[in-house]
């Protein structure tokens, strides 16, 4: 099995695995560079859910996220003393943390949650950031 490219090739012939990936991004953050996430041809079916903060994006919705059959799923949170509700990018962190250990835990690779810093108007490290993790998830394979 080798990775060409963002498809996952199979034996010489393609398998058409396209990871799903869902993308959480801070609407602070991200008010003008978000817009090109998905569309550049990462080669992952990227959906972007703008939240007014990642920190206060649930845990359930990720763990649903994955239930639903989500390969995938990232949270964009703001730099160090940027956050404009002044915690919440901190907030975010450690929850993430604490997902990645239960999601190891339930047999999930804690790898197929991660979090990016952003910063306002940022788009083409955004997207840099996003087909990494593409990337990333297309080489675990489907969930």
């Amino acid at each position: 099995m080798k990775v060409f490219g963002r498809k996952l090739v199979k034996s010489g012939t393609e398998s058409g695995f396209e990871p799903k990936v869902i993308v959480f991004c801070c609407n602070w953050s991200l008010q003008q560079g978000a817009a090109p996430v998905g569309t550049s041809g990462s080669g992952a079916k990227t959906k972007m859910i703008q939240t007014m903060c990642s920190g206060k994006v649930d845990p359930s919705f990720i763990l649903k996220a994955f239930s639903l059959g989500v390969d995938g799923v990232m949270l964009t949170v703001c730099g160090n003393g940027d956050c404009h509700y002044l915690a919440g990018n901190y907030q975010a962190i450690r929850r993430v943390k604490l997902l990645q250990n239960m999601l190891q835990q339930l047999g999930i690779e804690p790898e197929r949650l991660a979090l990016d810093w952003a910063s306002t108007g940022d788009g083409a490290k955004l997207q840099s950031a996003v087909n990494e993790f593409s990337d990333k998830i297309a080489a675990l394979g489907p969930v």
